[in-house]
């Protein structure tokens, strides 16, 4: 294995890493913006009001998301098992 391979497999795991995690992130920044505004509007200056909602939020999204997460790892696993058995 060369550089050049080595290189391209790090690529291929880092967007892989960006994929898998960018739908919960983006739910709870849009969950987080949302509760922040609410406590701007409201005057509601809570400190933990913030916590439970992004809490649930995101449980639901990684319930929601996991096929989608379960299948780009497994093709990237696959990916990865037919350059080694070409090698």
């Amino acid at each position: 294995m060369n550089g050049a391979e080595v290189l391209d497999v790090a690529r291929d795991a880092i967007w892989l890493t960006l994929q898998l995690s960018a739908p919960v992130l983006i739910v709870g920044l849009i969950v987080g913006v949302g509760i922040g505004l609410f406590q701007a509007l409201t005057q509601i200056q809570e400190a933990t009001l913030v916590y439970a909602p992004k809490i649930v939020a995101i449980f639901v999204s990684l319930l929601i998301f996991l096929p989608l997460m379960g299948a780009l790892m497994g093709n990237f696993m696959s990916h990865i098992a037919t350059r080694i058995a070409a090698m």
